[in-house]
């Protein structure tokens, strides 16, 4: 099938016939190596309802089935820089978030949310792993 054409504005987008426009939703959340959380599986599980999915990473995490070995911050100035890249063209009509990580990026998804007038959040604060690690 095919996705719709973004014409740069997210309130218009570019329909022809026989084309698909599928919900755009988009995770600000950490990014897990093992593919079992975070930003990795909420693409799949977006994928699998036929939804468009795109990500703002806000950590990077060395991970596996067995647990966490190393977590590396995103600052909040790329956090916020991922936000406007993907809201200014495509924009979406529910924001998810995840492992925010820390109360800088907190505050950062905060001012982008409230900038870009988002109306469907849901919010999914990641405390611990399932493998322990904080």
């Amino acid at each position: 099938f095919y996705f719709c054409c973004f014409s740069g504005r997210p309130e218009i987008m570019v329909i022809e016939a026989g084309m698909f426009c599928p919900r755009r939703v988009l995770t600000i959340a950490g990014s897990d190596s093992g593919g079992g959380a975070g930003i990795q599986a909420d693409l799949k599980t977006l994928m699998s309802f036929g939804v468009y999915g795109m990500s703002v990473v806000t950590a990077v995490t060395a991970q596996n089935t067995v647990g966490v070995r190393a977590v590396e911050a995103v600052t909040p100035e790329m956090v916020i820089a991922q936000m406007d890249a993907v809201m200014e063209d495509i924009g979406a009509d529910c924001v998810k978030t995840g492992m925010l990580g820390s109360v800088a990026v907190v505050r950062a998804v905060v001012r982008g949310i409230d900038r870009w007038g988002v109306e469907k959040l849901v919010v999914d604060p990641v405390m611990v792993s399932t493998s322990g690690s904080k």
